[in-house]
């Protein structure tokens, strides 16, 4: 059966028939006051904070906010990368469900017609907004202009990178060194993976998110009779660990212990771990092998002042909260789009079904509710959306993969939300291709199935952890203890078999949303700074939402290796021009 998030009249009456009496009060009360939303998604944030027992780090703010909210200690992404992580938050649906496990393929390739989570709220009377990073741009993803009622917004840096000193810029390219990149992308240069300057907040697209995000509360805050949601996107830790200095002196480098244990779960899979690709890519990283003791604790000390850097953002934009009084009608909530390996199991990044990279940071601040507490309630990233519904008064849409939690915020000591979560991750793997690894995460336990969406539950690989008994995840215990592995299956029997990964360009028949036209004269009119007809490669590469990815358009896009975009270079976007 098809699923629309389309709110249809049939599905009405069955949906608010399943409503609290409170919220069906809040539905009918004509004056009733609609809650604003206040949504922070920090990217590649994991649970070293202050307020997760974390004795290093220095996160003021969002203890700040966890003090005033409900933490989730048991909260999971749905799979540890950026852009099927941000789909499950925002259309409530699991990457299973989408048939979509990449960055680059667009929620509206598999689901034309879904509704997201803030184009429900725009479509019931909210004014949605966002700025930095919401859903996944890049790698050929992009923007929903459908969910936000004013375009979105992204800071004047080159993205993720940001880099502020030269020197930690990916060096020009001759001529023939773009001729053999273009033959082989990795041989592309990278930047450096840290940076450290002694500039203001704002230098780094962070602080300027956080100045943005602050304009865009007081203008809110003028309009009190147009409900709001504002979604703020950090950019920060995610690599490279750039941040001005005065982060990076909270901390002595000396101080940071390296992971004990350096290498992958004994009895695993050889394929389950990470290779960390992702970090490899940046200069003065091995491209096979371990890191140096040196090199980890240089990592780490800048994954630290990256937090912390974003954590001072998030204060300036509380603080303006506070002084606008928004508090009192405002639903808060704080969500980490997915863990990092810092090493352990000699592994960096994120990318895999273990702990460290599928535990998340989670905090809920909502007026009425049980706020500074603690609770053990499971969360996973699909249940935001109905639970933002509830608390909203809105009816909740049919077809959501996840389920509310609002008792855990009115009672979090002794509500129970659910037993487990489900979340995912794909390997592609030699002599049998494009494995996905479906996980079962309960309180204690996390089971992983490695088998072909569609293969009989006999070819599987499993994987079980006990957190419990080994928390570090040192062994694979799925041998000694079928009994368990036997229950944990049997909860991953009752969901819906995994899509595999769509094709959208390859699959016939599938829909396909048409992207938005780009007015590509426009774009080069406004990247030519100096107006001499073409585009170097700093102009180019100048603000783009996936610096990752921008220097391998330049190089296809630069037809003859000159080193510089004509304007007919720039408008073919590296096709051969119609004749």
């Amino acid at each position: 059966m098809k699923t629309s998030h389309l709110f249809l009249l049939a599905a009405v009456v069955p949906i608010i028939g399943n409503l609290r009496a409170a919220d069906l009060q809040s539905l009918e009360k004509p004056g009733a006051a609609k809650p604003n939303v206040l949504l922070i998604c920090v990217d590649d944030l994991k649970p070293i904070l202050g307020c997760y027992g974390d004795k290093n780090v220095k996160s003021p703010n969002v203890d700040r906010l966890a003090a005033r909210g409900v933490q989730f200690d048991l909260a999971f992404c749905n799979q540890a990368v950026c852009a099927p992580s941000r789909n499950a938050l925002l259309t409530g649906l699991r990457s299973q469900t989408l048939g979509i496990y990449d960055l680059g393929t667009n929620f509206r390739k598999s689901r034309p017609d879904a509704v997201t989570l803030p184009q429900y709220f725009k479509n019931n009377g909210w004014r949605t907004e966002a700025m930095g990073k919401i859903f996944h741009v890049g790698h050929g993803n992009h923007e929903d202009d459908a969910s936000w009622s004013v375009p979105h917004w992204s800071p004047n840096s080159s993205g993720f990178g940001g880099y502020v000193l030269p020197e930690n810029r990916p060096p020009t390219l001759t001529r023939e060194e773009a001729r053999a990149a273009n033959a082989d992308p990795s041989k592309l240069p990278r930047g450096a993976p840290v940076e450290c300057a002694d500039v203001p907040d704002n230098s780094y697209g962070d602080g300027m998110i956080a100045d943005e995000a602050v304009a865009r509360l007081r203008a809110a805050a003028a309009k009190p009779e147009q409900p709001f949601f504002i979604a703020v996107g950090f950019l920060k830790p995610h690599l490279p660990f750039v941040a001005p200095k005065k982060y990076w002196d909270l901390y002595k480098r000396e101080q940071f212990e390296l992971a004990k244990l350096q290498k992958p779960p004994e009895g695993a899979p050889e394929y389950a771990p990470t290779t960390w690709g992702e970090l490899r890519q940046y200069s003065d990283i091995p491209e096979v092998g371990p890191l140096d003791p040196d090199k980890q604790r240089l990592l780490i000390h800048g994954y630290h002042a990256a937090v912390s850097y974003m954590d001072a953002q998030l204060g300036k934009v509380l603080d303006e909260f506070d002084k606008l009084g928004l508090a009192k009608n405002t639903i808060v909530i704080l969500w980490g789009d997915h863990g990092w390996h810092l090493g352990d199991h000699g592994m960096w990044c994120k990318h895999t079904n273990y702990e460290q990279a599928g535990h998340i940071p989670f905090l809920v601040s909502a007026p009425g509710m049980k706020n500074g507490s603690r609770t053990k309630a499971m969360f996973e990233s699909v249940d935001l959306y109905p639970t933002l519904c509830e608390l909203a008064g809105l009816p909740i849409p049919a077809g959501l993969d996840g389920a509310s939690f609002t008792a855990a915020l009115r009672d979090p000591a002794n509500a129970k939300t659910k037993d487990s979560v489900i979340h995912v991750f794909p390997r592609n793997v030699k002599g049998r291709g494009e494995l996905l690894g479906r996980a079962v995460r309960t309180a204690r336990y996390r089971m992983v199935e490695w088998k072909k969406p569609g293969d009989a539950p006999e070819t599987a690989d499993i994987e079980l952890y006990d957190y419990q008994t080994d928390p570090d995840e040192t062994k694979n215990l799925a041998k000694e203890n079928p009994e368990i592995v036997a229950q944990l299956r049997a909860i991953l029997a009752k969901q819906p078999e995994a899509k595999p990964q769509i094709h959208p360009a390859r699959d016939a028949g599938r829909p396909a949303a048409a992207r938005p036209r780009q007015d590509r004269a426009a774009m080069f009119e406004s990247r030519d700074k100096n107006h001499d007809g073409k585009l170097t490669r700093e102009e180019f590469l100048a603000n783009q939402p996936d610096p990752n990815e921008a220097p391998k358009r330049f190089l296809k896009f630069d037809s003859n290796g000159d080193g510089v975009l004509s304007r007919e270079e720039f408008l073919n976007a590296g096709n051969a021009p119609a004749k």
